[in-house]
């Protein structure tokens, strides 16, 4: 009878480490997550920021360069001058969409640093079985 009563403490104690050592690891996983999710946040309003700076002065500088442009030549090729800009906006373009998806793919994974120690969280419980 000692004996069982000598063990169940022994379990109990070791029951209750092992649900402290888990949820510290919840806890510094939710943690890690949260700096991520700030961090996320941060990049996206930058990101954001910078192409509407970018596309309100690229519409600025191209209405009034078009203007100017069908001005100077409004009697001798106001055609040809239009049909060049349309043109030049349309390579213009492809230009920007090719750049922004090169863009896009040099963005690190969202929650990599998460992910990465949830995966060295399962190898370490693997590898002690």
């Amino acid at each position: 009878m000692e004996t069982a009563t000598s063990r169940s403490p022994s379990v109990l104690s070791s029951l209750r480490s092992l649900g402290d050592g888990l949820l510290a690891s919840v806890h510094d996983r939710l943690e890690l997550i949260s700096i991520e999710l700030q961090e996320e946040k941060l990049r996206l309003i930058q990101t954001f920021i910078w192409i509407s700076a970018a596309v309100f002065s690229g519409l600025l500088a191209i209405v009034f360069a078009s203007l100017t442009l069908v001005y100077l030549f409004w009697d001798s090729a106001r055609l040809a001058v239009l049909g060049g800009l349309a043109l030049f906006y349309a390579a213009t373009l492809v230009a920007v969409v090719v750049a922004f998806r090169r863009y896009l793919a040099r963005q690190p994974n969202p929650f990599a640093a998460t992910l990465e120690e949830i995966g060295e969280d399962r190898a370490c419980i693997r590898s002690r079985n």
